[in-house]
């Protein structure tokens, strides 16, 4: 074993006994990030064999190893850089020329890894279960998310509504809220039947660490949503990443054409796209300088699309 890989288990960063494909499914259930390197092809000689894998998770500690050494360094560098961008990449190390990696050992070869993120299941919590929660529900689930429905009606949030979401909480938001931990992976929609109820989510949402928040309702409804909890205390920062009007603008009105536009908005933030989104940092500008994206969920057609 090189003195990189003594050095490495011995702080505890290598966990070389337990099963890497049982530790990707554990990572992906806590919605934790993570990235498994492979070496795909060996020319020569080095110190490992095709198909050694490596798990590198989200806090930098190791299941597994490629071999040790500078390679594995360097690997775990790139796998780093993988996880944050999602983005697979292959590494080639020629052990032959570079002074860099050499060890001591014998060992002259080259090799390539492939680094391939693991991505956690995007857990979407729903507040609210009305004709626009159902709908988003389907879309979502479509889309590849693990939905959550919450609803302090049990005549709405139940089974029958939402045969396969993960949860069907019907309890009241408050004691439902206190059992909730959200993490950076997690998205939250909030959509009940009045702005009481949105008022109360948001206010705890925002303090989460939610990758995610977004709002039904109109500009003028949530920048009164937004001034009303910052005079409880509420730091205005904690709405800069608060999405709403909720969903992207395609001039939707109908409660499946709102859940289409909010699924696209949730696939964007979730893939990471490019091109800017509409969200609340018009709300610390005096003049907005974009246009009201109002479209998907302008007072949700009055909020009767979404109500008893």
């Amino acid at each position: 074993m090189s003195d990189s890989l003594t050095w490495l288990k011995r702080r505890g960063i290598i966990e070389g006994d337990m099963d890497i494909y049982e530790e990707i499914v554990k990572l992906r259930q806590q919605g934790r990030r993570g990235a498994v390197a492979t070496i795909v092809n060996v020319r020569g000689s080095v110190p490992s064999f095709e198909t050694a894998k490596m798990l590198v998770r989200d806090d930098g500690s190791i299941v597994g190893t490629i071999g040790g050494g500078c390679v594995e360094a360097d690997v775990w560098r790139a796998a780093r850089e993988v996880m944050e961008a999602e983005k697979a990449r292959t590494l080639s190390f020629d052990l032959n020329h570079d002074p860099k990696y050499d060890t001591g050992l014998v060992c002259g070869g080259t090799l390539d890894v492939f680094i391939e993120p693991v991505i956690p299941q995007a857990l979407l919590y729903i507040f609210g279960a009305g004709h626009v929660s159902a709908n988003l529900y389907k879309t979502a689930r479509m889309a590849g998310f693990e939905v959550s429905v919450i609803d302090d009606r049990d005549t709405y949030a139940n089974r029958e509504r939402f045969p396969d979401a993960r949860e069907v909480i019907a309890e009241d938001f408050d004691q439902a809220m206190s059992k909730i931990v959200p993490n950076e992976t997690s998205f939250i929609v909030i959509v009940t039947r009045g702005h009481r109820d949105d008022m109360r989510v948001l206010r705890w949402a925002v303090q989460t660490k939610a990758g995610y928040v977004g709002m039904i309702g109109s500009k003028r409804k949530t920048i009164a949503i937004a001034r009303e909890l910052q005079k409880e205390g509420l730091a205005a920062s904690l709405f800069e990443r608060v999405h709403a009007p909720i969903g992207l603008d395609i001039g939707a009105v109908t409660p499946e054409e709102i859940a289409v536009a909010i699924t696209a908005e949730l696939i964007a933030v979730r893939r990471k796209a490019e091109r800017a989104l509409p969200h609340m940092s018009w709300f610390l500008r005096s003049t907005p300088t974009k246009p009201d994206q109002a479209g998907a969920a302008e007072e949700c057609t009055n909020r009767s699309d979404n109500s008893d």
